[in-house]
């Protein structure tokens, strides 16, 4: 992805240490002259809230695709209608390889028309972006034409919104090991007393977000051989919600790096109560659920619209309360903005985001590539 020119747009890092900082995320507005090498770029800048609500009027619909879960879009439907009931709202989940897979050759063949709003999956991001509406959303962020975080807008391609985010924890079942007893470092599940069937692992390479942080030691290269390391104890292999199931009902002890949401969200389901989770440091975390208008969108202003509203304080506390956990870090009233709070992180940077799904799979190899032991 090549760098947008903005001489002012600041790193992901430095977003997450403002904001850990106590910062608002609003950084001072763009140089007249930057913001004309942006548009020179192409890049559309609308100078005015108003006139994007005025153009969203006109067009009065806007249509979804969203990477949230139903949970979570069904009532934000209805919130964002709620605050512009000028608008039909049409949301349509979007998830899995598969699923996404399927919709970029339809989008590629413009076969896959109709939608205003998608979300870039995660996997296939480099071949989405093409597909991106050219908004400055970065600038009109910045000035606060649009009241979104630029820690949620990606820096270097400026058009695309990340409302939601994985934090990776490790899971536990409390009548089976009491919190002590869970070690206070990664490199503590190597310990030969955790040898032998004592932990669930993913089979998708999740830890795989801790390449993202050699400032903290953990780079590609670190991780791999704790890749390695961490097959050598023997696990009990395990792919999505399977292995948090079976945890919780008592079968494991122990899941090791997994999402904070996932487990959250089980958290609700579990009348004994036992399920819990810990938080290691450094926390590894990405952004997820990449959404942007669509290049062919026939109702891009209520798209804007829709983007700005997932990423305001409503947005997000609708995120949280449909999946605990999945709103963004860089919300300070969200579960995954006060797990974070104070403490070290190994957040994927934008500009390693299209790495995630190879760091996955160097991951997967250096696991050995295991199979599910106890999907049923």
């Amino acid at each position: 992805m090549k760098a947008a020119p903005l001489k002012k747009t600041l790193s992901f890092t430095l977003l997450l240490t403002l904001w850990l900082a106590g910062s608002e995320g609003f950084p001072a507005s763009a140089s007249p002259k930057a913001q004309q090498e942006v548009r020179a770029k192409g890049y559309i800048f609308e100078t005015s809230h108003d006139e994007i609500v005025a153009k969203a009027k006109k067009e009065g619909k806007v249509r979804v695709l969203t990477g949230l879960d139903p949970e979570a879009f069904k009532p934000m439907a209805e919130a964002f209608k709620k605050k512009y009931p000028f608008l039909d709202v049409y949301v349509e989940e979007l998830t899995g390889q598969e699923a996404a897979q399927r919709f970029l050759l339809e989008l590629k063949t413009g076969v896959a028309t109709g939608w205003d709003v998608i979300n870039f999956f995660g996997d296939f991001f480099p071949e989405f972006l093409p597909h991106s509406k050219k908004f400055d959303i970065l600038g009109m962020a910045e000035q606060g034409v649009l009241s979104i975080p630029i820690g949620m807008v990606d820096p270097f391609n400026r058009s695309l919104v990340v409302p939601a985010s994985s934090l990776i924890v490790v899971g536990y079942n409390k009548s089976l090991v009491s919190q002590e007893r869970i070690p206070e470092t990664w490199e503590g599940f190597l310990q030969p007393e955790l040898s032998g069937r004592k932990f669930i692992v993913d089979i998708k390479a999740i830890i795989a977000d801790m390449a993202a942080c050699p400032e903290h030691g953990m780079g590609l290269e670190w991780l791999l051989g704790y890749a390695k390391k961490l097959a050598a104890q023997k696990p009990v292999w395990a792919r999505g919600t399977t292995g948090i199931v079976r945890m919780a009902a008592g079968e494991y002890p122990m899941h090791v790096g997994y999402y904070l949401h996932t487990i959250a969200r089980h958290q609700r389901k579990d009348l004994k109560g036992d399920l819990a989770y810990k938080i290691i440091e450094p926390v590894p975390a990405h952004l997820s659920a990449p959404d942007g208008v669509v290049h062919s969108a026939s109702h891009p202003y209520a798209g804007l619209l829709w983007l700005e509203f997932q990423a305001g304080p409503e947005g997000q506390r609708i995120i949280d309360s449909g999946e605990p956990g999945k709103a963004s870090l860089f919300s300070s009233t969200s579960l995954a903005g006060k797990a974070l709070k104070g403490k070290k992180s190994c957040v994927v940077k934008w500009q390693d985001f299209s790495k995630l799904s190879e760091w996955r799979n160097k991951v997967i190899a250096a696991f050995g590539f295991p199979r599910d032991e106890i999907r049923k």
